[in-house]
């Protein structure tokens, strides 16, 4: 750009020590710095830290830089390298990031006064409201091909990609977008005329935002780029040899490039529908979606949608990511970021539809009634199933078996509307996503003594892995086994894990719940004994476990979690051995050897 002449005098008085042209500069590549992150994070504050953070790094380095000519290149690695660092920071604390939603009518940014008024504020909220939705890889490539000019290799390198990956991932950036403006009621033909919209308002100034065009040439991408990124979003999946030849078959495609910029690897589709034809509930419906990133036996990720009858729409109710528990009240239009899962106010046991038949029948038995879900066999890694009831019509199955990871696909993510006011209600221990706990008691006149690190969400429990040892009298009886306790990285409510754990080994339930304490008793019925679960349905653990024979209580279990972890790191250290148990970690055996034993 010709821009870039402006900085090489600059940069090279710079690098002979002269403070003044070192501030100079800084002043020169701020305001187009901020845009080049801002397209890209779509968070004033984040963009703001980041290129603060460029800038101080620019100080510290730019002895290194070999090349005045290339400084703006240079600047602008440093740049996205700063991005790339703080997207992965936040990928762990999602729940944070939604606590702040971006609102479009406040996210331009302040020092370009008037820009906005160049379009109707609600065309501005609806472009800036479709960018914002997009995966961050997609404004990157977007951001550097349609503003910035560059070339293919050079996103390449950037990206840690080839250049047909490149490519490949602009075209699918393209094609995303598109969707998201046909949402809004824009046709194909809006696409360009977006993508100038938003590089005018967020141009750093009037005069570069009056320059601001997407040309024919910039959109050109290739036509095996455009082959690949067509197949990837519909049901196929994409081989690309190393001698260049492109296979297409009859499986599922993955959703996007892995970290490195190559075409990831699917598992076979057992049933096809495009996720773009999945129509959102009506007239009545209810629409629960279950997602199990490894296996049915694995964790699971709900997402609840249902029918508003006054409004004559569909709105989701809960959502439950990896990272977070979020609940819309719609009354209040109000999105409650919750420690705790969800869980049925009539109590009943919350079912999934990859449930054996053993455990169906057996919760119906003891629940009453019959069970109407309808039941999806196998599985499989990625396994998506989409279940409707009501609106007068037959329930539907739909079941997809996708990439690793439809957690980040457009049609797994809710938004909500803008507006709507976000009141975080969590605590310190599920706002770090797990924590350490402690188990003190007696059986028999026995001591108990244990401790655990238990992750509360899914994308916290590879870093933060489970683990209990639990010791009677000094002899280990449980180690790393959670059958029978409270498992919330795995998806489901306190109460629910410990009563389908139970049905799972037909030990027959009751359960209770106090509305005015928050707590539920679960109480469990192996033969002539009782094992009474009492739990924290707010936190979603367990409190106590009280073990009791038909002459009275013979022993008891208290369970207390740390708020704050930073000097428990020694007396929590991971444990070393594994369980000397005869029947160890075999569902709830453990639990109930422990109460035959002592």
């Amino acid at each position: 750009m010709d821009e870039d002449k402006d900085y090489i005098e600059l940069v090279e008085e710079a690098r002979l020590g002269k403070r003044e042209s070192l501030d100079a500069l800084a002043e020169l590549v701020r305001g187009r710095l901020y845009a080049y992150v801002y397209r890209i994070v779509l968070r004033e504050h984040v963009a703001q830290d980041i290129v603060q953070e460029s800038l101080l790094e620019m100080f510290k380095v730019l002895d290194k830089l070999e090349r005045s000519d290339r400084f703006w290149p240079w600047l602008r690695g440093i740049a996205f390298n700063k991005i790339h660092e703080r997207q992965r920071e936040e990928r762990h604390r999602r729940a944070a990031a939604l606590s702040q939603p971006y609102n479009p009518q406040r996210g331009a940014p302040e020092d370009k006064t008037g820009l906005a008024k160049m379009v109707a504020a609600e065309l501005t909220q609806a472009v800036i409201g479709a960018m914002d939705e997009l995966k961050p890889q997609y404004r990157k490539v977007l951001t550097m091909r349609c503003y910035e000019g560059m070339e293919y290799s050079e996103i390449a390198e950037l990206m840690g990609c080839s250049e047909l990956g490149a490519r490949v991932l602009f075209c699918r950036a393209k094609r995303v977008l598109q969707k998201q403006l046909s949402r809004k009621g824009f046709g194909r033909g809006f696409l360009v005329t977006a993508l100038v919209i938003f590089g005018k308002i967020t141009a750093p100034n009037e005069a570069t935002a009056a320059g601001v065009s997407v040309t024919a040439t910039t959109f050109k991408a290739g036509a095996a780029a455009g082959l690949l990124a067509v197949a990837g979003g519909k049901t196929a999946i994409i081989s690309l040899t190393a001698a260049g030849v492109i296979t297409v078959g009859g499986v599922v495609a993955t959703s996007g490039l892995d970290g490195k910029g190559n075409i990831a690897k699917n598992n076979p589709a057992r049933s096809l529908p495009v996720a773009g034809q999945l129509r959102p509930a009506q007239g009545g419906e209810e629409e629960c979606w279950y997602y199990y990133p490894r296996s049915v036996d694995g964790p699971v990720m709900l997402r609840l949608v249902k029918w508003d009858s006054k409004e004559k729409e569909s709105y989701c109710k809960w959502w439950q990511d990896g990272r977070a528990n979020y609940y819309f009240e719609k009354s209040r239009n109000t999105i409650y970021i919750n420690n705790y899962r969800m869980w049925d106010s009539e109590l009943a046991v919350r079912r999934l539809p990859t449930d054996g038949v053993n455990m169906r029948d057996f919760v119906s038995l003891v629940e009453g009634g019959g069970d109407e879900m309808e039941y999806v066999p196998g599985g499989g890694d990625g396994l998506l199933v989409v279940a409707r009831r009501g609106g007068g019509e037959k329930s539907e199955r739909l079941r997809i078996i996708q990439h690793y990871n439809v957690l980040d696909e457009e049609y797994f993510r809710y938004k909500w509307p803008p507006e709507a006011r976000v009141v975080d209600r969590c605590d310190v221990m599920h706002k770090r996503g797990w924590t350490y706990f402690t188990i003190t008691g007696e059986i028999n006149g026995k001591e108990i003594q244990g401790r655990g690190r238990i992750p509360f969400v899914y994308a916290a429990s590879g870093r933060h892995w489970p683990w209990v040892v639990l010791k009677v009298g000094g002899r280990i009886v449980n180690e790393a086994g959670f059958a029978g306790i409270g498992r919330p990285w795995m998806g489901l409510h306190t109460i629910d894990t410990i009563r389908r754990d139970a049905a799972k080994e037909r030990i027959w339930f009751s359960t209770k719940y106090d509305k005015r304490t928050d707590k539920a008793e679960v109480v469990l019925r192996p033969l002539d004994k009782q094992i009474v679960y009492t739990i924290d349905m707010e936190k979603d653990v367990i409190e106590q476990i009280t073990f009791r024979k038909s002459e009275g209580q013979v022993g008891e279990l208290s369970f207390s979690y740390l708020q704050e972890i930073d000097k428990a790191v020694r007396e929590f250290a991971d444990p070393a051995g594994k369980a000397s148990m005869s029947v160890s970690n075999e569902g709830i055996s453990w639990l109930l050897e422990l109460f035959r034993n002592n």
